[in-house]
């Protein structure tokens, strides 16, 4: 196919064009697994929308690349998710699983609009912006309705404009600690919510998991998320503040894999990846010492989970090549 485009590609095109692949590609393969045992036809309706948004952009991306002669990733296929199998989440936690997908999305693509530079991918991330939007604020109304969504905590009304008159705003561990900002509760009950989330997939995986390494490492990753997540909301109960909801009751006791443990590998790496950014993005707006340090702990713990989750993917051949720069140095020894 020939090119529509003088221009190429740019680093940040192509990487984020071959990101989304992946991830859309295997959020084909869940949702389909959603929508096959499925009771409540409302979430069935949103998971219906975030359906076909995966799989038209997974067929943009495509004409895209096939158009720059550029290879095609594997990504995710129908030999990464069984159907038949029963069902291993409630309809509750496919509804929390799309409002989460919608968030993701608004992050992820916002990024990558901020990144492009060639008109066709600008047009195409920015419809990618307004579809997660949509499905953002369909999920999150249908969870109100639904009476599953926790909204954030709320705060008293200052009688007046104050500012801050010592340096112990600062501190969080020696004398008084101040009660907690409101950004920083923000970001502590939402961080909170994701490691629910995250706890509750992580917990279906490792039932499922067929390779004994996979279990393993599922297994400790349920731990950890475990922990994060009773590391924020006991920040906020400090301060007497609701933190988030458990969802490990959303998990069946189902044994029979819908997924093959590639994907699960990799789905566990986006939530970790993204937890990471996360975590990075609390740190620079909660003031206080003493949640910086917690939020550098728990980031360096899931940094080198993520490592091991890498090494086991490289180990079984599941690991794809992401796009990278040519190496000058093996082509100059070729050459010689």
């Amino acid at each position: 196919m020939a090119k529509t485009h003088e221009t190429e590609l740019t680093a940040a095109e192509i990487s984020n064009l071959w990101t989304s692949y992946q991830n859309d590609s295997m959020a084909i393969c869940g949702i389909k697994y959603f929508l096959s045992n499925i009771d409540d036809s409302d979430i069935r309706s949103v998971l219906e929308y975030a359906l076909d948004l995966s799989k038209q952009h997974v067929k943009k991306v495509t004409e895209i690349l096939k158009a720059e002669n550029y290879p095609i990733p594997v990504g995710f296929t129908d030999q990464d998710v069984n159907l038949d199998a029963p069902r291993l989440f409630t309809d509750k936690f496919y509804l929390m699983y799309i409002l989460n997908m919608g968030k993701f999305g608004l992050s992820s693509y916002a990024l990558a609009l901020s990144l492009v530079a060639r008109d066709d991918i600008i047009e195409f991330y920015s419809d990618c912006v307004l579809e997660a939007k949509k499905l953002h604020n369909d999920a999150k109304k249908l969870a109100k309705e639904k009476g599953v969504y926790v909204r954030p905590p709320v705060l008293p009304t200052p009688e007046q404009v104050d500012f801050v008159k010592k340096q112990s705003f600062l501190t969080g561990y020696l004398g008084h600690r101040r009660p907690l900002l409101g950004i920083e509760i923000a970001s502590l009950a939402y961080n909170a919510k994701r490691n629910a989330l995250g706890q509750a997939v992580i917990i279906g995986f490792s039932q499922v998991a067929r390779e004994k390494d996979v279990q393993k490492y599922l297994e400790r990753g349920r731990d950890i998320s475990k922990q994060h997540f009773e590391a924020f909301n006991s920040i906020l109960h400090e301060d007497y503040v609701s933190g988030a909801i458990d969802l490990a009751q959303e998990v069946t006791n189902s044994r029979i894999a819908p997924f093959s443990d590639k994907l699960m590998m990799y789905h566990i790496a986006t939530l970790t990846a993204s937890g990471i950014g996360q975590y990075g993005i609390a740190m620079s707006t909660s003031p206080r010492h003493d949640l910086g340090v917690t939020y550098t702990r728990l980031m360096a713990e899931i940094l080198h989970y993520s490592d091991d989750g890498a090494n086991i993917m490289i180990n079984h051949g599941w690991l794809e090549q992401p796009p990278e720069a040519a190496d000058r140095k093996e082509l100059a020894k070729k050459k010689s």
